[in-house]
């Protein structure tokens, strides 16, 4: 009996030494069943997991699909990245991705949705589905084609303009318009002809010939540092001057209608090429240059009469451009005055160009050419956009004379600094001579008087073209709104001459001020500029004339061997 009470009593001791070990034991087994399992969860596991805007977070995400689902998380992760670099528009496909890398977590079912999602954001993405691994090069593929997407973005319209990076591709179809042949001329130099012939451009010799749409010719040529330039009604001869401060200050010869003037230029060298700026001979005095972009106290009407405007110029462009009925400011004055400049300028150009055409469209079947404009007029926000540009001129010259002229030059003009046709600050342009531009593979033209606003600021490696919005436009050149291709050359010829017309609408200014109901003006005395005028080149017009010559014996070659069957 007592034998059998002490077994009962081991039994007891046994028993609740196994207690004190189940018990915590148990404990532990609970806990840890509360973890996370490796099974895929339910497609409302995104609903816990916000998705987050960076697509790395998405990758990391699919770490927890399984073991074969890492891989292609981390192909996610790259193709979201992919998709931010393709165009801003695009940052939506990298979200989709993060919704993409959780539904990865269903193994690849949620994948076949994630790819649905992905195709609304860059199309093509719907192979994402077809496998994890696959998933992820099919996004890296798919930010690549986003990257296509955004260089075509460039035509698309002007929100493009905000995406400077995109433009540079984009431009990609503006290097040579649809149906012209490049053809490789006997003894060097090559040409590209137009599809009815006629002569597009011609490179030979050191010289350089640019035919318009519709006629009209640009001829370039450089020999011994000296630079010839004529265009139809005039031109000039450019001769090195002298340099100063780490500046190069060019003469320029000007031979236009048989009246000769001079002016200086300084040159820029960026993006391994040459520019050439105005300079002005002299300055106003400071308070001048406020006056003219200061409001009058009472707007100043000014009528056709006072201005002296008439003929046939007036009538032809009467339905294109309204003057302002009154002045509430000089620099609205300074407007209607440079529109009208233009205008006359594009006038007396007409039956030149036309009588310059020749085989340039005589007879043409020739349709690849953009879409030119119909009757349209030069818009109040357009012409707004004009006198804000004489604002904003006047301003900066007002502050270059205070600050002892030409001598102090602003930051802008320092020796490494962009040209004025590609500075941020300046978008609006006034086309001065007859230029051909580029719109969507095809040419136009535009002439004296249209308004351009550049959207880009980085020229084009091959032709050396920005992309430029056409803000206004006469008939028959390239229509309004279309988004072109212009060559900065061009555009600094336009900011050059907008420079020199300014100058000149001040000196008539100063005449017409305390007249005619306008505001006496302040002291409207000038100052030298620290570069003194040259003197004109004597041989300036036969220099010119010796280039047309020239110009008419090349081209006459390219014809010829144009027609013999020559090409590219």
């Amino acid at each position: 009996m007592n034998q059998i009470l002490r077994n009962e009593k081991m039994l007891q001791k046994w028993a609740v030494l196994w207690l004190c070990l189940a018990i915590p034991a148990l404990a532990w087994g609970q806990k840890k069943t509360s973890a996370p399992s490796h099974t895929a969860p339910s497609h409302s596991t995104p609903q816990t997991h916000t998705a987050p805007s960076h697509t790395q977070t998405a990758g990391h995400g699919n770490t927890t699909a399984g073991h074969g689902s890492t891989t292609a998380g981390h192909g996610n992760t790259t193709a979201g990245h992919g998709n931010a670099t393709a165009g801003h528009g695009n940052t939506t496909a990298g979200h989709g991705n993060t919704t993409a890398g959780h539904g990865n977590t269903t193994a690849g079912h949620g994948n076949t949705t994630a790819g649905h999602g992905n195709t609304t954001a860059g199309h093509g993405n719907t192979t994402a589905g077809h496998g994890n691994t696959t998933a992820g090069h099919g996004n890296t593929t798919a930010g690549h084609g986003n990257t296509t997407g955004g260089h075509g973005n460039t035509t698309a319209g002007h929100g493009t303009a905000a995406g400077h990076g995109n433009a540079a591709a984009g431009r990609g179809n503006f290097h040579q318009p649809a149906g012209t042949r490049n053809v490789s001329l006997r003894g060097g130099g090559r040409a590209n002809v137009r599809a009815n012939g006629s002569i597009r451009s011609v490179d030979r010799n050191g010289m350089h010939i640019d035919r318009g749409l519709h006629g009209g010719r640009t001829v370039v040529s450089v020999h011994n540092n000296v630079r010839v330039v004529s265009y139809g009604h005039g031109g000039y001869v450019q001769h090195a001057y002298f340099s100063r401060g780490g500046r190069s200050f060019y003469s320029r010869t000007f031979v236009v209608g048989g009246v000769v003037h001079v002016g200086v230029y300084r040159g820029y060298f960026w993006g391994g090429r040459n520019y050439y700026g105005f300079y002005p001979g002299f300055w106003y005095h400071p308070g001048f240059y406020g006056w003219g972009f200061q409001p009058w106290g009472v707007p100043v009407a000014w009528g056709i009469g006072a201005w002296g405007w008439g003929g046939p110029w007036w009538g032809y462009y009467g339905g294109w451009w309204n003057p302002y009925p009154v002045y509430a400011a000089p620099y609205f004055w300074l407007t209607d005055y440079l529109i009208a400049a233009n205008l006359q300028a594009a006038y007396a150009a007409r039956p030149e160009e036309s009588a310059d055409a020749g085989v340039a469209d005589a007879g043409s079947t020739d349709t690849a050419a953009a879409p030119a404009s119909t009757a349209v007029t030069l818009t109040p926000e357009v012409k707004q956009a004009i006198a804000e540009e004489v604002k904003a001129q006047l301003a900066a010259q007002q502050a270059q004379a205070q600050a002892g002229g030409a001598t102090a030059a602003p930051a802008s003009a320092s020796a490494s600094a962009a040209p004025p046709a590609l500075d941020p600050a300046n978008r609006t342009f006034v086309v001065d001579t007859a230029v051909t531009a580029v719109a969507n593979g095809t040419e136009c033209g535009l002439t004296s008087g249209d308004v351009v606003t550049r959207l880009t600021d980085t020229p084009d490696a091959t032709d050396n073209t920005v992309s430029a919005s056409v803000s206004a436009t006469k008939k028959g050149d390239c229509a309004s709104g279309a988004t072109v291709a212009i060559k900065v050359d061009d555009l600094q010829e336009m900011y050059n001459h907008f420079q020199e017309q300014l100058t000149s609408g001040m000196g008539e200014l100063a005449k017409k001020q305390g007249t005619n109901g306008m505001p006496k003006a302040p002291d409207t005395g000038t100052t030298a500029s620290d570069v003194p005028t040259p003197k004109a080149d004597p041989d300036a017009a036969k220099t010119l004339q010796d280039q047309q010559a020239e110009a008419d014996k090349t081209e006459a070659d390219v014809k010829a061997e144009a027609a013999a069957g020559g090409g590219l």
